[in-house]
């Protein structure tokens, strides 16, 4: 630290880390799935007043809802934190979100269902994106190899004459490749 900075960080800092942490891993599918774990334990132990009347929601599978919804965060923990194993935790997201289906109060009355859901698939299905690589540019700011370009429709015509079908002198049909020869 130099002697001008006062050490402290400031918010677009710490926005650009999480936004970078994010980024390397499956945080939405994380964040359904833990959404979609709450209300599958919550709701089979919730009681629900209306004035003097107490609705009890509990339920014989109030155990097996419980195992469930705190399986559900676990594995939408594990997804943000050990991303290595997202396939393995979309797939069981997925089955434990079925399974709450006739288990736990139709799978948290299908808010924790269609959460869990769409958090596992969004886990099994996310890769990693690859770093966007810099092109090399020249003084001028053109990238390299194009030093001879400077009109801007020049673009236009190579898109024209690639369209247009080219005939050859001995040969008048197009091959089904588009009407490029593999040998020349």
């Amino acid at each position: 630290m130099s002697a001008e900075s006062t050490g402290s960080r400031g918010f677009t800092y710490w926005r650009l880390r999480f936004r970078a942490w994010r980024g390397n891993r499956p945080f939405w599918g994380g964040l359904f799935t833990m959404i979609g774990g709450l209300p599958i334990a919550y709701l089979p132990y919730a009681d629900l007043r209306l004035g003097n009347m107490t609705i009890a929601m509990a339920t014989t599978a109030g155990a097996g809802s419980l195992i469930i919804g705190v399986l559900l965060v676990t594995l939408g923990l594990t997804m943000w934190f050990h991303s290595i194993v997202r396939v393995f935790a979309g797939v069981a997201a997925i089955v434990l979100a079925l399974v709450s289906l006739p288990v736990a109060n139709i799978g948290g009355f299908l808010m924790g269902f269609l959460f869990a859901l769409i958090g596992g698939a969004l886990s099994a299905s996310w890769v990693p994106g690859e770093p966007v690589k810099e092109e090399s540019t020249d003084e001028a700011g053109l990238p390299e190899g194009d030093e001879g370009v400077s009109a801007p429709f020049d673009d236009r015509a190579d898109e024209l004459s690639a369209v247009t079908p080219q005939t050859n002198a001995t040969d008048s049909t197009i091959d089904a490749n588009g009407g490029r020869n593999s040998a020349g």
